[in-house]
């Protein structure tokens, strides 16, 4: 099924821009085979195909001598013949060692120099300059074997041949542009390549339009000045040529601008394809860059932008963790600022018992094992009731509920969260014992320290307060401990579940604070809803 799945895929969304080229990720073993196999088939078989046509051209269809004779049997069944096979054996061979110069990186799984990627990216060049040698050499043997019988030959035979081979040239050229894409892709995953003056976008196109569209219509025109020459030709033979070399033109013309297009298309859809991945939120997606025109520094640039995006998620994720998803989007939406505001909040001071001892006693690995799972705790409850952890101050934390962020009832969150620390706490981190206090009133939230260093926090008596009450929480057998205040401001909800136990004047205080704790404690409920969507316990 696996199989299946891959198949699919490839065929869906191929890497290389057609399932024919297979995938970035298979070996090279595989690779290098599909490169070979692509590249004789299409160069070989577009030649022979080429050949083809010409001949059938010559022979029956454009204007001069009755080639099909017995006057030109030498020509036409030894010597074109022998020149076709002749040419395609050292073609075959020439090729073959033009592309192991400049690609035997690839095939020995090597990593290329920067002057063989330069060569990678000109090599469909290199086999087209070959193959057009080949055809010239062609007409130039070939059309001299006709005129020394006929002079009258040599015009329709030199025309073709030539013609003939630029229309292969061209559809050559695509052709290896299209099967070497593999190779380009490893040459241009160590950067950009630079590119000749004639090696854009713009050039397939050209060449597109060239040999697919002016060669036949230059056909046409000469076969039109022929006849205006005075060369006698029948209504019939005039329609029979239009025709066919109209045909040949919507022929080559429709492969042409295929290829071409397809070379453009390519790299388009593997953009389009990219950005609806990124868009769902895949910000790891990358295209593979293949092509050495423009659209190559499309794909380029659309992996750099990933790459930007893929960094500023991970810099606001780690922003997050910092200083608390709230702080940071409160960052994001407006630039933060060296002051504060003033506002009402619930606070929460959590501190651990005899950290010191601990640290003396415990290996340093298993201090900050519990350390962690004591945090873990801490900052899952907090987040359950909308507060946010301001400040880790080594083994304790300072929660606050209401800051950044406004919520409708500040005072009920903190002592639901302080209460239910007070039940999770021994339950989840055995051993570990930690004084708790809740406080709520009014502080000043904002950003403090220099303007290339800020850290948001909020200064204020309620903070005071609820870090006092920890140090008295320590010392009581419920070990949390809420002001009377926090419980006069907080929902009737919550404040039914607690109880005052008498008052104490703080240290740093001059007026008494009424102490409160939880009723008997009992099972983990529901936070209560207090205005940000959480539900007391």
């Amino acid at each position: 099924m696996l199989c299946v799945r891959l198949d699919l895929s490839l065929l869906r969304r191929p890497e290389l821009g057609s399932v024919l080229l297979g995938r970035e990720t298979e070996s090279p073993r595989l690779r290098t085979l599909r490169v070979r196999v692509l590249l004789v088939l299409m160069l070989l078989g577009s030649n022979l195909v080429g050949v083809a046509v010409a001949a059938v051209l010559i022979l029956f269809v454009l204007p001069g001598p009755t080639l099909p004779s017995r006057e030109f049997m030498v020509p036409t069944a030894i010597v074109v013949p022998v020149y076709v096979a002749l040419a395609t054996i050292v073609g075959t061979i020439w090729v073959r060692g033009a592309v192991h110069r400049r690609v035997g990186w690839f095939l020995d799984g090597r990593e290329p120099t920067d002057r063989e990627r330069v060569w990678t990216l000109r090599l469909p060049g290199r086999m087209t300059l070959i193959q057009a040698f080949l055809w010239l050499l062609g007409a130039a043997v070939v059309t001299p074997a006709f005129g020394v019988i006929d002079p009258e030959a040599i015009p329709s035979v030199g025309f073709t041949i030539v013609f003939s081979g630029m229309v292969v040239c061209g559809v050559a050229f695509l052709f290896a542009d299209f099967g070497l894409r593999p190779v380009a892709a490893v040459a241009l995953s160590g950067g950009p390549v630079p590119r000749g003056r004639f090696l854009g976008a713009m050039t397939r196109l050209r060449v597109s339009w060239a040999v697919g569209s002016g060669v036949p219509i230059a056909g046409l025109i000469i076969v039109a000045i022929y006849t205006l020459a005075g060369r006698a030709l029948s209504l019939e033979r005039l329609a029979v040529i239009v025709i066919v070399l109209g045909a040949t033109s919507l022929l080559a013309g429709f492969l042409l601008i295929s290829l071409a297009t397809g070379s453009v298309l390519g790299p388009l859809r593997s953009l389009r394809w990219a950005m609806e991945d990124v868009t769902d939120g895949a910000l790891s997606r990358r295209v593979v860059v293949y092509d050495g025109t423009e659209l190559g520094e499309l794909q380029r640039g659309f992996n750099r932008m990933a790459a930007g995006l893929q960094e500023r998620e991970r810099l606001r994720d780690l922003f997050g963790r910092h200083v608390g998803r709230d702080v940071a989007e409160a960052a994001e939406e407006r630039d933060p600022e060296l002051g504060g505001s003033a506002s009402h909040v619930g606070v929460v001071f959590v501190d651990i018992i005899g950290s010191t001892e601990m640290a003396v006693r415990s290996e340093a690995s298993e201090v900050v094992d519990v350390l962690n799972r004591f945090f873990r705790v801490v900052v899952e409850t907090v987040e359950e009731y909308d507060g946010i952890v301001d400040s880790f101050l080594g083994d304790a934390a300072l929660v606050v509920f209401g800051a950044p962020r406004p919520m409708d009832d500040p005072a009920s969150a903190a002592l639901a969260c302080a209460r239910v620390l007070g039940e999770r706490l021994p339950a989840r981190v055995p051993g570990c014992r930690a004084g708790i206090g809740a406080s709520y009133g009014g502080v000043v939230a904002g950003y403090v320290g220099a303007d290339d260093r800020l850290e948001y926090t909020v200064i204020g008596d309620a903070v005071n307060e609820a870090s006092r009450l920890c140090e008295l929480a320590k010392n009581r057998s419920g070990l949390v401990l809420a002001s009377g205040t926090a419980v006069a401001s907080a929902g009737d909800a919550e404040a039914a579940r607690w109880n005052r136990v008498g008052s104490e004047v703080v240290r740093g205080r001059s007026d008494a604070t009424e102490l409160c704790v939880p009723v008997a404690a009992g099972s983990e409920d529901q936070p209560a809803d207090h205005g940000g969507g959480a539900t007391s316990a």
